[in-house]
């Protein structure tokens, strides 16, 4: 990070921000983000019509453990697009081009280590999950066959955080949406007319990972346009090295804390009872939908901001931040007005329990009005990854889960369910508001004053 004495305010970098910058990636990001939950439907579907039970249990426990272990390298992606739009702003290629080789080079290398370890992780997948022998049987099948990609599913990540660094939205989106219809194509042929069941379905996405892999390196280096000769020593300079590690090591532990609000969430509603935590994963499922659309604009403005702070332009990234968070609170604002208008119906297509209906619309305006108290959240988490302040991000996600677990056990304890759900409602608030708060100081550090 430059302190303000030492940074360049020439505009030889500048680069405008409008509405239709911001939305040319926001849009496709949204759609690419859309598109994922086809996929375990499709896969469900597949193995659903093989009419065995312990299959399909298995298919969806095996689910489970692969998307908690690959959730966790999500940094791979994240990381790489931050540092690459900053190299993209300041227009150092031979940077990005030694950021794209290392992040390439750990996330092949983590990948591999899944691919050692995946004995070990369905051993403890089996244990976690505590199902019939049938069906761990099908998980085991599942988790092994699909940790043979990991080199290549971690990979793509590295590739879709360099194209969204670059602002290549669209080309990111296309092979988001290559890697879901060959992966849900294959599922069909392999897992349903192949007969091939669990076994089917995971050596389809294998073989999606594998073809958008090398499709993916093909668009990269064909980017690249000239390959600047890259030594192993600078490749592993130490502090370049370093700052990946560090900024990988944050995002990372912010991951697991989400994570473990949101386990925390599910563990106390499911001691109220039946009905309250089957009407609280119903209602879960509005948030989870309206994160994609903010998670369409964090992207955008990740990109935005990561790119201004590398040109060092400030105007730029001021725009970024008050345009997409003008769009992320539109956007949640009118989704939390047609939850509560067709939330009714929406949530009889979830279940046709009277108990869990009465009790999911008990709960609805609150589940609705999470995407507007979460917006700013969503949104600073954008700025912050593409600025790389990583430390901040991390810090304050730590102090609002601390918020959250207070407010969640005094609340839960008092309120029960209403508790959970302003609970829920607090660590939002805190994690956007508290990195508002840190923005003006990091902002100064990076462009000086104004």
């Amino acid at each position: 990070m430059m302190h303000a004495e030492t940074v360049d305010r020439s505009d030889d970098h500048a680069f405008e921000v409008t509405n239709k910058v911001v939305l040319a990636i926001a849009a496709p990001m949204t759609i690419a983000y859309l598109t994922t939950p086809l996929l375990g439907l499709v896969d469900t579907a597949v193995v659903g019509q093989l009419n065995d039970v312990a299959m399909l249990g298995g298919l969806a426990a095996g689910a489970v453990i692969f998307d908690l272990a690959f959730t966790s390298f999500n940094f791979l992606r994240a990381g790489t697009t931050g540092l690459i739009a900053q190299a993209y702003g300041a227009r150092n290629v031979a940077e990005e081009q030694q950021i794209f080789w290392r992040a390439s080079a750990l996330g092949i290398l983590c990948g591999l280590l899944l691919v050692t370890a995946a004995p070990l992780i369905s051993l403890a997948g089996m244990w976690f999950i505590g199902a019939s022998p049938a069906v761990s049987s099908a998980m085991d099948t599942y988790i092994r066959i699909r940790l043979l990609a990991a080199p290549l599913s971690l990979l793509n990540y590295v590739i879709l955080g360099y194209l969204l660094g670059k602002g290549d939205a669209r080309v990111a989106l296309g092979l988001q949406v290559l890697i879901n219809v060959f992966n849900i194509c294959l599922s069909v042929w392999w897992g349903l007319y192949l007969n091939l069941g669990v076994a089917g379905v995971a050596w389809a996405a294998v073989a999606a990972e594998t073809i958008a892999a090398i499709l993916g390196m093909g668009i990269v280096l064909s980017g690249f346009g000239r390959i600047i000769p890259i030594s192993l020593r600078m490749l592993l300079a130490p502090p370049a090295v370093k700052r990946l590690m560090v900024f990988n090591r944050d995002i990372l532990i912010r991951t697991f804390v989400l994570m473990g609000a949101f386990a925390l969430f599910a563990r106390q509603g499911a001691r109220l009872g039946t009905v309250e935590i089957a009407a609280n994963a119903i209602l879960m499922h509005f948030l989870i939908i309206v994160s994609f659309f903010l998670d369409g604009f964090a992207a955008a403005v990740e990109q935005l901001a990561g790119r201004a702070v590398g040109a060092r332009y400030l105007p730029a990234f001021d725009k970024a931040v008050k345009l997409t968070t003008v769009w992320g609170g539109v956007l949640a604002a009118v989704f939390g007005v047609v939850t509560v208008v067709s939330g009714t119906e929406l949530i009889s297509l979830f279940t046709t329990s009277k108990e869990v209906r009465e009790e999911a619309i008990r709960y609805l305006p609150l589940a609705a009005s999470t995407g507007l108290t979460g917006v700013l959240a969503f949104q600073m988490d954008g700025i912050y990854l593409g600025a790389t302040w990583s430390s901040t991000l991390r810090n304050m996600m730590l102090f609002s889960f601390v918020v959250y677990i207070a407010a969640l056990f005094v609340l839960g304890h008092y309120l029960a369910n209403y508790g959970l759900w302003l609970a829920l409602h607090i660590f939002l608030i805190v994690r956007g508001v508290s990195l508002m708060l840190a923005l003006p100081r990091l902002r100064t550090a990076a462009f000086g004053k104004i």
